[in-house]
This record gives C-alpha cells, sequence and structure tokens, in this order.
C-alpha cells in the first residue's frame, strides 16, 4: 500500500543522506579509477550529476519536514541511534564539494564552506548530546556513531587544496581523537554486550572509513606517503577483513536503510588504495583498487535497486 504525501513526509528519514555519501563515494572512486587504472571519464561524470540531483531531491524533502513537522525532527534528533546520522547531511556535502573541485572551484569552495560550517556545527551538537543531561544505554551504541567523526576527518580532503590548512588540521584531530574514543567503546559493545539489533548489523562495515578516510586526509595534508599514513591505510584493510567475515550473515538479513552503510567506507578504501598504488607505483594496491572497485560498483548498484524499490512500497517511510 501506497503511503500519502502526509506520511511520507512526516517520516521522510535523515537515514536517506546516507545515499548521497554513497554515490559521492562511487563517483570519488571513479575518479581516482580514472587517474590510477585509466578508466574513461564518462562514468565518474555521470555518477556524479546524478548524486548532485539526489541531493538536491532528499534535501528539498527533509527541508519541507523540518518546516511542516519539527516535532518529528526532534523525535528524530532525540533518537539514541538516529542522532548519528544527522552528520550525513554534511558530510554528503563535503563529499559533492570536493567531486566538484575539479570541475568549477568557485562552486566548490562555497560547497565546502556549508559543509565544513554544517560539520563543526552537528558534531558539537552530536556530541554535546551524548554527554549531555540524558543518559545512554550500551545498547544505544553502534558503529553509526563514527558518523560525526568520519565526518571531520573528511573536510581536509578539499579544504587543504582550498587554502584552509590549519582548519584542515582542526578537523582532522577532532575526526582522529574521536575514531580512537569511539573504536574503543565499539569494541567493548560488540564484545561485551547483546549482539546488534538486525537492522544496525549492516553499520559494522563503518568500522572500516574511519582509518581509510582519514589516510587520504592525512596523505592529503602531510604532501606523501609516511609510516602513519600505512598504519591508517592497513587499518583499513583489517577492519576489512573483519567485515568480510560477517559479511554473509549480513547480507542475509532485511533490506533496510542502514544497508546504505555498505557503501562509502568501501568507497573511501577503494580510493585510498588507488591513491596509495598512484603514490607508490604498487601494483598489488592497483590491483586491490580495482577489486574494490568493482565490489563497490556492484553493491551501489544494488542499493539503489533495493532502495528504490523500498521507496516505490513506502516501506523506507515508515515508522520505527
Amino acid at each position: 500500500m501506497d503511503p500519502d504525501n502526509h506520511s511520507v513526509l512526516e517520516h521522510y528519514p535523515v537515514t536517506l543522506f546516507t545515499i548521497v555519501m554513497g554515490m559521492a563515494g562511487l563517483a570519488l572512486a571513479l575518479r581516482a579509477g580514472e587517474q590510477t587504472l585509466g578508466l574513461t571519464s564518462l562514468a565518474s561524470g555521470v555518477v556524479y550529476l546524478v548524486t548532485l540531483a539526489v541531493f538536491v531531491v532528499i534535501a528539498a524533502g527533509y527541508t519541507a519536514k523540518v518546516i511542516r513537522f519539527p516535532n518529528a525532527v526532534r523525535s528524530e534528533w532525540s533518537h539514541p541511534v538516529k542522532l548519528a546520522f544527522f552528520p550525513a547531511i554534511s558530510i554528503g556535502l563535503l563529499l559533492l564539494a570536493t567531486a566538484t573541485l575539479p570541475i568549477s572551484r568557485p562552486v566548490a569552495h562555497v560547497m565546502w564552506l556549508a559543509g565544513a560550517a554544517g560539520q563543526g556545527i552537528l558534531t558539537l551538537a552530536v556530541i554535546s548530546g551524548w554527554i549531555g543531561a540524558r543518559a545512554f544505554l550500551h545498547g544505544h551504541l553502534s558503529p553509526a556513531w563514527f558518523i560525526p567523526a568520519v565526518g571531520n576527518v573528511i573536510v581536509p580532503i578539499a579544504g587543504a587544496e582550498l587554502g584552509f590548512v590549519e582548519l584542515s588540521w582542526f578537523f582532522l584531530s577532532v575526526g582522529l581523537i574521536f575514531w580512537i574514543v569511539l573504536l574503543t567503546l565499539v569494541i567493548n559493545r560488540l564484545v561485551f554486550h547483546d549482539p546488534l539489533p538486525e537492522r544496525l548489523q549492516p553499520t559494522l562495515v563503518i568500522l572500516i572509513a574511519p582509518p581509510a578516510v582519514g589516510f587520504l586526509a592525512w596523505v592529503t595534508l602531510t604532501g606523501g606517503i609516511d609510516p602513519f599514513a600505512r598504519i591508517l591505510l592497513n587499518s583499513g584493510y583489517f577492519f576489512a577483513l573483519i567485515v568480510a567475515v560477517q559479511l554473509p550473515r549480513i547480507l542475509r538479513l532485511p533490506f533496510a536503510m542502514s544497508f546504505w552503510a555498505l557503501s562509502f567506507p568501501l568507497a573511501a578504501l577503494t580510493i585510498a588504495s588507488l591513491h596509495y598504488a598512484e603514490a607508490t607505483g604498487s601494483d598489488v594496491h592497483r590491483l586491490a583498487g580495482l577489486a574494490l572497485l568493482s565490489i563497490l560498483t556492484v553493491t551501489l548498484a544494488g542499493l539503489l535497486l533495493r532502495t528504490l524499490r523500498a521507496v516505490t512500497s513506502g516501506a523506507v517511510f515508515q515508522p520505527e
């Protein structure tokens, strides 16, 4: 049964912005493939334009929700799990700014400033919410809590090239520190407490993102591959192996928007592998990047198909 417009808008989830993260990640991964693997630029250009359109549509829908159903937005903000997904809005904008940089520097500049400001505000607000007056239970914690931290690490990738070097170091520092803090908390939760609910189990893939994106940000700011960059990249590979062991079980679960957690971390590791191959001439990393890019493309195609089905059936807009 198709939901009416009222129901769709009231239950329009902030998690839809993770679609933009995944698609922008694919556009950037394809562009990295052009530089390292000699791929044609047509695919990345098409994905970039589609991602821009998707961001505009999702942002317009959520803006309408903010205007017409502010209590529903406040309810999402008060939700112990959904709270962590709000920075997906600014992360999507930052990724689009990075993808726009080679096309139009002035436009990328404006997008980056808006994304960085939004990321700073949302990170401060989310962390303040975590340590504020209300109590969180161990069951509320999931790898989705990495999203605010990951967003900070994305800022330097375009920020350094745009000339905001010191500000980029600030965001990278915050992101890396909170990655370590949250990694400790999340591992403790996964080992010593109840398993993640089925709808949140795909978020395990987010473990890959912070070290992979951290590698790209670190190399961008330092200008080369050093021992710490290698530590970050290999940490990303290790978490990818951990996730690979869990993936067969995760893929058998019913589809939910949390499955988009598979997209951006995989894209980040793909880009990091291709960047390392380009910088060092490593054929092993070039092959790894090609394999990851192939998996990423198939994954995004599957996610888009299943999301389209969920949107048309109204499953995405059901209250949780």
